[in-house]
């Protein structure tokens, strides 16, 4: 039987009709921990993330505004470029980082030399991550990460 907490949710319904978001970034092994507990609760579920070609950070898809009033410690949030999830057009999904020029679809490469989907829009739970879910795991995942650096 499976338990209901760790059951994957269903997809969302697209959530920004004007198809802006924003990202936040934040450093690879904060941003990993996020991703587990993230896609290990059934409650707020993760939208499409992005990575760099280092691994060094990742970027959490988020609603368009989010930039505005971000202010965690140890990550950054801007504003991405009118590019993000359309509403109805599953396949219609892009982002690109604010300036950037061209668009990407859902199975295409995002458009930053160096970066590619962790977790792609197809394979997401929600169209954008919410950034109260977002901030909760980011605390979350510091915590942990300073126990295991305490711990060695």
């Amino acid at each position: 039987m499976e338990h209901p907490e760790y059951a994957a949710p269903p997809r969302a319904a697209a959530e920004s009709a004007s198809g802006a978001c924003d990202v936040v970034t934040v450093p690879a092994r904060q941003g990993f921990e996020v991703v587990d507990l993230l896609r290990l609760r059934a409650s707020g579920g993760i939208g499409p993330v992005l990575h760099d070609d280092a691994c060094r950070t990742l970027g959490f898809v988020v609603p368009p505004g989010t930039a505005a009033g971000w202010d965690v410690p140890g990550s950054a949030c801007t504003r991405a470029h009118g590019r993000g999830p359309r509403s109805g057009a599953r396949a219609a999904w892009t982002v690109a980082p604010y300036g950037a020029r061209e668009a990407v679809a859902e199975d295409a490469a995002p458009p930053v030399p160096g970066a590619g989907w962790l977790v792609p829009p197809a394979e997401a739970y929600r169209e954008v991550t919410d950034p109260a879910v977002l901030r909760a795991a980011l605390g979350e995942a510091a915590r942990v990460i300073e126990v295991i650096d305490r711990s060695h």
